[in-house]
């Protein structure tokens, strides 16, 4: 059974993921759900979840089939992707190739590969209790007195974390994206190149 800090956790940490799936859709071309497309190529982001003390969300991509001659050229970009993935700075725990076969109308399939990243944060890295102090310390007295705001928990602090846990959450997904998008543009290019 989840305890109170992960479902507060989980919940923040969703708030922060669809802040940022409203980001890409705005920025880039929008999309159902919670995917948008850049460059003709259509990404997902998860929402979050916890397991074992650590906030989780998965971010994918579609493998550009039209540009790929055959199922091992298709591999051949999962691996360029698997490999500079593996070098960013903030690496996935598990960087694996997904097959997805939809039946958009009765009678035909439609197959799509995907490459999707997990990624994986403990719920410690996801706030501080030093930035949680400073940015006590620098409210005034008044704003102290006040309910606290928009947030779940009963005290200034814990809506402190909640809100950190939002704001890193955001800018790890962002980040995320930001490079699964560069990694899909480098491997294009090495192919082309």
């Amino acid at each position: 059974m989840a305890t109170l800090k992960q479902i507060l956790f989980r919940k923040y940490a969703d708030k922060g993921l669809d802040i940022v799936v409203e980001e890409m859709k705005k920025k880039y071309d929008k999309k159902k759900g919670r995917r948008f497309n850049y460059d003709n190529i259509t990404y997902e982001v998860s929402r979050g979840g916890v397991f074992n003390e650590n906030m989780q969300f998965e971010i994918s991509s579609k493998i550009p089939q039209d540009e790929l001659k055959d199922h091992k050229d298709m591999k051949g970009y999962f691996a360029k992707i698997k490999k500079l993935a593996s070098g960013f700075k903030s690496k996935p725990v598990s960087i694996e190739m997904e097959n997805i076969v939809l039946d958009t109308k009765k009678n035909t399939e439609k197959e799509r590969d995907y490459v999707k990243l997990l990624y994986s944060y403990p719920l410690n890295d996801l706030y501080s209790d030093k930035e949680i102090s400073e940015k006590i310390k620098g409210m005034s007295q008044q704003s102290k007195k006040e309910k606290p705001a928009g947030r779940d928990a009963l005290t200034w602090q814990g809506n402190l974390a909640l809100q950190l846990v939002q704001e890193s959450t955001q800018s790890f997904a962002r980040q995320n994206i930001e490079d699964l998008i560069s990694a899909n543009k480098q491997a294009r290019t090495k192919r082309s190149g």
